[in-house]
């Protein structure tokens, strides 16, 4: 099976602030204190990309209008949604830019890549590859024939079977999801029952901020069959959300590592 390559469309921040060219200047300075993000798109009345400004524009050149269209970048770079992952880091390498937007045939702007989604591409476990390495794993392992879905899922409906997460970890689910940011989790669907494979911690903080859904890559299998890890969630007691313990006097693995290097670096100087 030919390995499913990712794309911009799977990395790209949907939820997109964008300003009009006849925004104010100084309108374009309050939103970048409310949002803290430091460049947006601009576009024209019928919502087509126009131009790019950025807290550069507005700090360096000289404002020979009080409205975005004189100060704004107007030759933009911009991506489509099915461009390949690595294409676009390697757009917005070899063009020294930090962000690049996505936009349709018609160039409304559909999301934008930033130097942070390219990281995240590479460091997400949800990738699309991944998703179907776990599908053809399922099928060879309990011999059947899956489909594959994208779904908002009823957080009432998911089975966790982790029974633990990380306080440090589950603020940064946290914060990427209420910017939009967060991956899907991945749910095996057996039956009628859905069981959480991957992303506990973004299930819990999903919980947390009161969503009733999680969006999640769904393997059907189209039949009921019990799961080993069904089974040991069972034996853990593990039945909600609810019943996962959150570690908050200890540090996720990475980041304990990561503050170890830290330490060792400081006490090295």
């Amino acid at each position: 099976m030919e390995e499913a390559k990712a794309t911009v469309r799977d990395y790209m921040t949907k939820n997109v602030f964008t300003v009009q060219y006849y925004t104010l200047n100084k309108d374009v300075i309050a939103l970048m204190k409310k949002t803290k993000h430091d460049g947006y798109p601009v576009v024209d009345e019928e919502g087509k990309i126009v131009g790019i400004v950025t807290a550069y524009d507005l700090l360096l050149k000289e404002w020979e209008t009080e409205i975005v269209s004189g100060i704004m970048s107007k030759d933009v770079i911009v991506a489509r949604e099915d461009m390949h992952i690595s294409d676009a880091a390697r757009v917005m390498f070899r063009h020294g830019i930090s962000r690049l937007p996505v936009v349709n045939k018609e160039k409304h702007v559909k999301g934008i890549m930033t130097n942070t989604d390219i990281v995240r591409s590479h460091i997400e476990r949800s990738t699309p590859t991944k998703v179907n390495a776990f599908k053809e794993t399922m099928e060879k392992l309990y011999d059947v024939k899956t489909t594959l879905t994208r779904e908002e899922v009823p957080v009432e409906k998911i089975r966790p079977t982790q029974d633990r997460v990380y306080a440090d970890e589950l603020q940064g689910r946290t914060y990427e999801l209420e910017k939009g940011l967060a991956e899907p989790t991945i749910v095996v669907k057996t039956g009628e029952r859905y069981i959480l494979v991957d992303g506990h911690h973004r299930a819990v903080a999903s919980v947390k901020l009161g969503l009733e859904k999680i969006d999640s890559y769904v393997v059907d299998f189209n039949k009921d069959i019990k799961l080993g890890m069904e089974k040991t969630a069972e034996r853990q007691g593990l039945k909600s959300f609810n019943d996962i313990t959150i570690i908050d006097d200890d540090q996720h693995p990475l980041i304990a590592i990561t503050e170890t290097i830290k330490n060792a670096q400081r006490n090295n100087h």
